[in-house]
């Protein structure tokens, strides 16, 4: 007997640190991470999303741009779902039901997907309840996570995040092939009724959230809501605080190309929906080696250092996709199927270094007593970055004449939204040298300064200082669904965005 506890304490101890980052079993880590797994596997409709769209429905590449960044609307409305779940509970709950709410609305619209939709703007609202309801269940697994995360050391950084993030990027590993294997096989409506189902697993794990029922009702919720919006006014007023917001919005918010490269893969070289769910599933590969590289090497690295250099990485391997735009991979002797998985590998993989600094940056940011609204604020704006970045990717598309027969000037469109991205990096300066935890709560009391005061900052370092379509991406930037907005109808980034 004594063996055996012993044992299973051993089991313990090693499930703890090797799978979970350190981070103590419970039944409601169990909750939070059985989300962040169904984000991922809703995954399994994505590809059927963009063939249904594209073969079905006639969207052109500028059209389903702009898609996707309509569907980044409930994403952007984050910091609503922030409000409503800290300050208006429901039978006195302010998480459970709110996980069952967006569990019911994630079923029926893939249902609808599958029986009642027929039109463009039939699939455009649909897409919208479906994003509704992840964005809502998102918010309330963040709240967990930011909870969490501001008890942490500066060493022990993002382990949570991390680890919600390699379970979701499971969620898709496990669903990526399948995802093009049964476009193979059966139809994209019947995609979506298998889709349907998942979502219910969100309601199932909604009672394992503890949280206590609340019987005080002393501040009304108009109050509660009230002290709120000033509270994060307040911090959102903070140099320390708004000054990373914008930068990392402006990296975030440069245009995509992703809907044409879509069109290019399927119009121009003729990838079956299988193939596309191989690029799938190397790219889910490569996202949890992306997250265990930033795991194991380079979370305590400065965030400067770290946007800053894989920002330059990220665009210069982005590059390479002109190859395949060309056709010169081909002169080269590599096939069009090998260099596009072996791409999609690398670019996933720097995409992921990439973003995750900037979840932790967002959640390290955030001043206790508002963890929640903030980080939905910030989650917020990271995806109205991603609405800028694909309705201005839709706008170039148009503009170069890319359209879904048309890919004269698809190199043109590659070698802008690569190059892009680097604008940003002139206001490295405005992310925080340390631990942005020490700063905020050294700030917490100070008052605020005028917006117009960034806009006469000036960057004070430099480099050295520190979806619903497929994730073969041209260019190695993961939005925040996001999610988070590459992924936005489906995933939280990346995007995600976030």
């Amino acid at each position: 007997m004594i063996v055996s506890a012993a044992h299973r304490e051993k089991l313990k101890v090693g499930l703890q640190k090797n799978l979970l980052f350190g981070n103590e079993p419970s039944t409601e880590l169990l909750a939070i991470l059985s989300v962040y797994f169904v984000q991922g596997v809703l995954g399994l409709a994505r590809l059927a999303v963009s063939f249904f769209l594209k073969d079905e429905l006639g969207f052109t590449p500028a059209q389903m741009g702009a898609l996707m960044g309509v569907a980044a609307i409930p994403w952007i409305l984050k910091p609503l779902f922030g409000f409503l779940s800290d300050g208006l509970p429901i039978f006195g709950y302010r998480r459970r039901p709110y996980l069952v709410l967006s569990g019911v609305l994630g079923t029926l619209s893939w249902l609808c997907m599958a029986n009642l939709v027929h039109t463009m703007v039939a699939a455009t609202l649909t897409l919208l309840v479906s994003s509704l309801s992840v964005a809502m269940s998102d918010v309330i697994v963040d709240s967990l996570v930011v909870e969490r995360a501001r008890k942490e050391s500066l060493g022990r950084a993002g382990s949570l995040q991390s680890l919600t993030w390699g379970i979701s990027a499971i969620g898709g590993l496990i669903t990526a092939y399948f995802s093009g294997f049964l476009l193979e096989h059966v139809s994209t409506r019947t995609v979506f009724t298998i889709t349907s189902f998942f979502p219910l697993i969100v309601i199932l794990v909604a009672g394992l959230i503890a949280e206590e029922k609340s019987t005080d009702k002393s501040n009304p919720s108009a109050i509660a809501i009230g002290n709120q919006v000033r509270q994060v006014w307040q911090a959102m007023s903070q140099k320390s605080i708004l000054l990373p917001t914008i930068f990392v919005f402006l990296w975030q918010a440069t245009p995509s190309a992703d809907s044409a490269f879509f069109f290019f893969t399927t119009n121009e070289l003729g990838f079956e929906p299988e193939f596309l769910g191989q690029v799938r599933l190397v790219s889910s590969f490569a996202a949890l080696v992306g997250i265990g590289i930033y795991q194991k090497f380079l979370k305590t690295i400065p965030f400067r250092q770290i946007l800053g250099w894989s920002t330059v990485i990220s665009c210069l391997l982005g590059l390479t996709t002109l190859l395949l735009v060309t056709h010169a991979n081909r002169a080269i002797g590599i096939d069009d199927h090998w260099f596009s998985l072996g791409d999609s590998l690398i670019l996933t993989v720097m995409g992921q270094i990439a973003f995750m600094p900037v979840l932790v940056l967002s959640a390290r940011l955030c001043p206790p007593g508002i963890e929640a609204t903030l980080f939905a604020l910030l989650m917020s704006i990271w995806n109205l970055s991603g609405l800028v970045s694909s309705e201005f990717g839709a706008l170039l598309t148009h503009w170069l004449g890319v359209s879904e027969t048309n890919f004269d000037n698809m190199w043109l469109l590659i070698t802008i939204t690569n190059f892009s991205t680097l604008l940003p990096l002139f206001l490295l300066g405005w992310l925080p040298v340390g631990d942005p935890t020490e700063i905020t709560e050294e700030n917490s009391s100070l008052a605020t300064f005028p917006i117009a005061e960034v806009f006469e900052h000036r960057p004070m370092g430099t480099l050295t200082e520190q979806s619903f379509l497929p994730e073969f991406m041209p260019r190695a930037n993961i939005h925040p669904e996001e999610i988070e907005p590459s992924d936005t109808i489906l995933l939280k980034n990346p995007t995600s965005p976030s």
